[in-house]
Formats: C-alpha cells, sequence, structure tokens
C-alpha cells in the first residue's frame, strides 16, 4: 500500500540587508530652563563611606553654594568656561518618548541611532539656583545647582539609514524634547524644565 508524500517544504532564505552608516548635525534649542546636576565627587565619596562611618548632618561643614553650584556642571575637557550635558541624555529622551508614540518600541530607537561623543557642548551662560528640596521624606533642604536659562546644542547624530530617516529622527527628537526633556525637573519627572526642539 502507498503511502502518500507529503508535500515537499519550500526553502526560505532570510535576507539581511548590509548597514548604511550614516552621520549627521542636529541643532537643538531649549524651550525652557535646563538644571543641571552632576553628582560631586563629594556625593561620591558618601555613598562610597560605611553607614558606620557616616558623618551626620550636625556634625557637617557648612555648605558652600558657590562650590555646590559648579560641582553641579559638566565642564567640557580642554575649554575655559565651556559646560554642556551627557550625550546620553538626549538619546534616553528619544528612547523614552517612543511611549508617546503607536508603532514604534524602545528596543528599535535604541539600535536605531546614537547620540555622539561624551558630553554635548552647550551654548548658554550657567547661573546659580537655590532650591528647596525633600527627599525621600526627610526635612526639607537647600540646593544650589547650575541653571541655564536659554541653551542651545549642535547634536552629532550617527544612525542606520536602512532603518531610520532623518525626518524620522527629527520628528522623535522634537517629541522627546516637548514630552521627556533632560535634565532636573524635566516633563518626564512632573516638572517643564529641560525641554527642547529641533531648530530647523
Amino acid at each position: 500500500m502507498k503511502t502518500k508524500e507529503e508535500p515537499k517544504k519550500e526553502e526560505t532564505s532570510i535576507q539581511i540587508p548590509a548597514m548604511d552608516i550614516a552621520i549627521f548635525k542636529l541643532n537643538i534649542r531649549g524651550t525652557s530652563p535646563l538644571i543641571c546636576h552632576k553628582f560631586s565627587n563629594k556625593a561620591k565619596e558618601m555613598m562610597l563611606t560605611p553607614k558606620d562611618k557616616k558623618v551626620s548632618s550636625a556634625k557637617r561643614a557648612p555648605r558652600n553654594p558657590e562650590e555646590s553650584f559648579r560641582e553641579s556642571l559638566y565642564p567640557i575637557p580642554g575649554k575655559k568656561n565651556a559646560f554642556g550635558f551627557p550625550a546620553s541624555g538626549f538619546k534616553k529622551a528619544a528612547v523614552s518618548a517612543c511611549r508617546q508614540l503607536d508603532g514604534i518600541n524602545m528596543t528599535f530607537v535604541r539600535g536605531a541611532f546614537f547620540v555622539m561623543g561624551d558630553l554635548v557642548e552647550f551654548d548658554g551662560t550657567p547661573t546659580m539656583r537655590e532650591d528647596m528640596v525633600r527627599l525621600n521624606g526627610q526635612k526639607a533642604d537647600i540646593r544650589y545647582r547650575a541653571e541655564f536659562k536659554t541653551w542651545s546644542a549642535q547634536l552629532s547624530i550617527r544612525y542606520n539609514k536602512g532603518s531610520i530617516s532623518i525626518p524620522q529622527i527629527v520628528n522623535l527628537m522634537n517629541i522627546a524634547g516637548f514630552s521627556v526633556g533632560v535634565g532636573e525637573w524635566r516633563p518626564e519627572r512632573n516638572g517643564a524644565f529641560g525641554m527642547f526642539e529641533v531648530e530647523v
């Protein structure tokens, strides 16, 4: 008795297109002031100090507002009085902005383009601001940080042309600047600081 032959499976091949990597410059402009809060060396030392050796707040030296202001900044290496912000902050803002969109996920954006460099240099002058803060339900404290009331920057974007286009990146960065922002008290953290837009 002859058995029914199973139909032959068609062979399929997966096509993986070659990457087409390109770089372009993207100018952004702050639409609200940006607050910097870099971890100071003193804060890092406190985090590394064993709990039983930490000095109580009553025994700490008086706070130096000017020192706190300076330590909150991100200085550009090799340049005098030049400051910026971590490039990764702008990429993270773009990834987080995917929550506002349908059909595009964060995993895809993480691999589609990158903001090059360590720090993005700002065109702007920092000023000191004083804020009352309350951390983890503790008593109120004063923080001195740097604020850029007006600021702009140029991002160097490295992207895969086969995955995403310049207009898509521009639109995504505009959404990131409006709904996520960068720095302290940004929209993503229930604030309205650190907002930006792409300059055409």
